[in-house]
């Protein structure tokens, strides 16, 4: 009997031994899409006018994230911040270059180990096609910008018509395209601009990298100012069909003060039709962006790589189009502060649903990280929405912080499901319930009865300085 057993044991040794090894699971790719100042105007978040298919395909196929923010509306300071999942307070970058002093990140946090980088330590391939750290839009197009060369294994910096043809542009400020509103009806096609190049060679990548894992991040320059999209695009937005957005007693007299200082003379001065000219350059811009995504992610289909690829859609933030009587970003209002973020990871169970959880940029880092099973450093300051991926209904986080720069002094943000309070410098405060008044048209913050919801907010942001600023300060 005992020979019996030793025999059986050694045949199931045997077998052990010899059957084949499990091969490792693939790792998964990322495909990082960031659009440049892109508010939530597009179709799958409910906008009525916006044809945005493509966006609207992804959202389909992955989560969207209804409370999604900024940390600092303004191209540098904000991507900064989310490809390094730190806080602008902790980067210290609190301005775009040319805007007073404005330091690289690796100034203040020199040895950080970056979103890109992580993956490049871990065996991916890393490229940039685009903008994804700053740049000068459109001075910079065609540039490095304010690159991170550790981040990235390979860039290519696209130069199409649009930067060309800078002469055939309307301005406000004739001469001027990026800090103003400005825009152009472009003859040729969408391969010619400068974004329909970009998405050329990240077609090309991902054709050339289908084999091994990677992460490959485009920047598309669209809808930034100057808003530059061909005709085609232009002709899906009758004038006739543009309304112009109300402005509330508080708008028309500008209080407090802080909360309108991204207001500019050029743009105050606006006729109506120049308005209804610029919005519909805007969403026929937003149309052309998506057009080029909708590209990649027909590549994507077509390599066989979207069961192993998670791909997430994203912008630096917000945007104004004459509501509170501003335009672009710079401000803490809900139209510059909120960004569309929409992420599809394979296997997820909230795939093609909506999640209620607020969420901030810096929350992308730990999330991609997480999902492909990665350390991230524990020096990151976001979450990992991975929860809210498999339960769209799971509650990460309560709150997304946003600040401002008015001078020297700082105005910061909290918004919860409900609400929105600002804190600005001088002291001045404003809270606006968002659920009965989502214009922000009715401040509440100098009523008795919401003191007690005043001081909670103050606390949240306090609290969150206190909790994420760097050792020794």
């Amino acid at each position: 009997m005992r020979r019996f057993v030793s025999a059986v044991l050694t045949l199931c040794l045997v077998a052990v031994i010899s059957r084949p090894a499990v091969a490792d699971e693939p790792k998964k790719n990322v495909l990082f899409i960031v659009s440049d100042d892109l508010n939530c105007s597009l179709h799958c978040y409910g906008h009525p006018k916006i044809q945005s298919p493509n966006i609207d395909r992804l959202a389909s196929q992955g989560v969207r994230f209804d409370h999604a923010y900024c940390q600092f509306p303004l191209c540098s300071p904000s991507r900064s911040s989310f490809l390094t999942g730190l806080r602008p307070f902790t980067t210290k970058v609190l301005t775009n270059p040319g805007q007073k002093e404005s330091p690289h990140f690796r100034e203040a946090v020199p040895d950080h180990i970056t979103m890109p980088q992580c993956f490049r330590q871990n065996g991916y391939f890393v490229a940039r096609v685009g903008k994804l750290y700053h740049y000068n839009v459109p001075n910079g197009i065609g540039t490095d910008g304010l690159d991170d060369p550790p981040s990235w294994e390979y860039k290519f910096n696209p130069k199409g018509r649009d930067k060309a043809e800078e002469d055939k542009i309307f301005s406000l400020v004739p001469g001027q395209f990026g800090g103003t509103v400005s825009w152009l009806a472009a003859d040729g096609t969408d391969e010619e601009q400068t974004d329909g190049l970009g998405a050329t060679e990240a077609i090309r990548l991902l054709e050339s990298n289908k084999d091994r894992p990677f992460f490959l991040a485009v920047g598309l320059y669209r809808p930034h100012t100057p808003y530059v999209a061909p005709k085609a695009y232009f002709d899906r937005y009758p004038l006739a069909e543009i309304e112009l957005p109300a402005l509330s007693d508080l708008d028309r007299s500008r209080t407090p003060k802080p909360a309108y200082g991204s207001a500019k003379k050029d743009q105050d001065a606006m006729t109506d039709d120049q308005r209804r000219q610029a919005i519909q350059a805007y969403w026929a811009s937003v149309t052309f962006m998506d057009a080029q995504v909708g590209s990649i992610l027909d590549t994507l289909d077509r390599l066989k790589l979207r069961d192993r690829t998670i791909v997430v859609f994203t912008s630096d933030h917000g945007y104004h189009l004459a509501d509170h009587g501003l335009w672009q970003k710079q401000s803490l209002f809900e139209n510059s502060a909120r960004v569309p973020l929409i992420i599809s990871a394979p296997g997820m169970a909230g795939n093609a649903k909506g999640a209620s959880t607020m969420a901030e940029l810096i929350d992308i880092y730990p999330t991609v990280a997480d999902l492909c099973g990665l350390k991230a450093p524990d020096s990151l300051q976001g979450t990992s929405l991975k929860g809210a991926l498999q339960d769209p209904e799971y509650q990460v986080k309560k709150a997304a912080f946003t600040q401002v720069q008015r001078g020297k002094n700082p105005g910061y943000s909290v918004r919860t499901k409900s609400y929105r309070y600002m804190e600005w410098g001088n002291g001045e405060e404003q809270l606006f319930n968002l659920a009965d008044d989502p214009l922000e048209a009715r401040n509440l913050a100098g009523l008795p009865e919401n003191e007690s919801a005043v001081q909670t907010f103050r606390t949240l942001i306090a609290d969150t300085l206190k909790k994420d600023a760097p050792a020794g300060e």
